[in-house]
């Protein structure tokens, strides 16, 4: 049984999921601003600024690309630690 996760897999959903994340909580804040996160995505996403289209897509762009790097990362770690738990 084969139990290695696929990279490009996970690295598509996770990227999306933070792609969404961030318009969802972009949205929260244009319709909640006394509760905006804005602070916290300009330090978290360089060049982000609050708010115009281009930095708006900038961040999403960040966004996608924060879900690649955790993939790239993640999954060898779980593929190598998992395939050496069922050998040994």
């Amino acid at each position: 049984m084969k139990q290695s996760l696929s990279l490009i897999g996970v690295g598509h959903a996770t990227s999306l999921m933070l792609a969404i994340s961030f318009v969802l909580c972009v949205s929260f804040d244009l319709i909640f601003p006394d509760q905006a996160m804005y602070e916290t995505w300009r330090q978290l996403l360089p060049g982000f600024e609050w708010l115009s289209w281009k930095s708006f897509f900038l961040g999403l762009i960040e966004s996608y690309g924060y879900g690649w790097y955790f993939a790239l990362i993640w999954v060898p770690i779980y593929n190598v630690t998992s395939r050496r738990v069922r050998s040994g």
